[in-house]
């Protein structure tokens, strides 16, 4: 669906349920006094199952998802009907199962990292993984400049994996950009990119267009701002609250709407923990006529990108 002109459709996205600690408004409800792995790896599983039967074909990990990916494994095997499956390297899980560590993941964009991380990915995901991503990719980052880095990505895309980055902070649309750009051997590195956008930041779709132009799969991430455009983080009263009931679904199926509605959108990513919160973001897909313009007042990106910096780990 690189580049595709059809509507865009949902994915689930496994940040927030593959280690006991996420930047989720709500998580300490929405989550079993239990985080251990099975306790965990349970929930995920039901979240796997609900999202089959609704027909969401895109499921997205993370090497820095604590064992987001070792879950999705566990789940793939044996299955005869298996969704598109993406993960990403760059950043590795440092908390040791808590929610109160200090760092939970450690950023590293350097060849070493991606031997060591792709090894991991496909020892698991191997049979299944079709796309594979720079987590997290800045205008900071060392990758840019990295010849045999990027020599070794042309390698692991020419034997038939996509490549993809995902992006960051107040700065996203210089990244995407800047990734639309980087070609090795005379051809783009990267089929598809995974970028932050929703009714608070906005800032990306410009350079999102573009690079849905150009023929790159556009995902969209953190629809729902961390759970700041949901029942958790919205007053009862807001804009947004209206046209959910207006419309005769929560605010969290609105909200991912508008991303959906996005002329330059392929998928839109769930990030929810429970099978009811998956089963309201699917109606984002019976969400037409709303774009989200007027719902919200989209803040500026250093504004945005400070208050997501604050927000719990929990």
């Amino acid at each position: 669906m690189t580049g595709s002109s059809t509507p865009a459709v949902l994915g689930l996205g496994l940040a927030a349920i593959g280690r006991p600690g996420y930047l989720n408004l709500g998580r300490d409800r929405d989550l079993p006094a239990d985080r251990s792995p099975a306790a965990l790896g349970a929930r995920a599983h039901e979240l796997l199952d609900a999202a089959a039967s609704l027909g969401i074909d895109h499921v997205d990990a993370a090497r820095s998802y604590g064992r987001a990916e070792e879950f999705l494994a566990s789940w793939l095997r044996g299955r005869e009907q298996v969704p598109f499956v993406s993960s990403k390297w760059g950043y590795r899980y440092t908390a040791g199962w808590r929610t109160d560590a200090e760092h939970h993941e450690v950023k590293e964009h350097t060849a070493a990292a991606f031997e060591r991380q792709y090894r991991e990915s496909t020892e698991l995901l191997g049979p299944w993984l079709r796309l594979y991503q720079v987590h997290s990719l800045t205008v900071e980052s060392p990758l840019w400049d990295d010849g045999p880095l990027l020599r070794r990505l042309a390698e692991v895309r020419d034997a038939g994996t996509e490549l993809g980055f995902s992006t960051s902070g107040p700065q996203q649309a210089t990244a995407v950009r800047r990734g639309l750009a980087l070609t090795v051997d005379g051809r783009p590195l990267f089929s598809s990119v995974q970028s932050t956008w929703n009714l608070l930041e906005t800032s990306a779709a410009g350079a999102l267009a573009e690079a849905h132009a150009a023929g790159l799969r556009v995902i969209v991430k953190e629809g729902l701002a961390n759970g700041r455009l949901t029942g958790h983080g919205l007053p009862a009263g807001s804009p947004l609250a209206a046209a959910a009931r207006d419309a005769g679904v929560a605010v969290d199926a609105v909200a991912l709407g508008a991303a959906l509605a996005q002329p330059w959108c392929d998928v839109v990513l769930s990030g929810a923990v429970t099978v009811a919160q998956l089963t309201s973001n699917a109606a984002a897909t019976r969400v037409t006529g709303l774009d989200g313009s007027g719902l919200v007042q989209p803040q500026d990106p250093e504004d945005y990108w400070g208050t997501r910096s604050r927000l719990p780990w929990q």
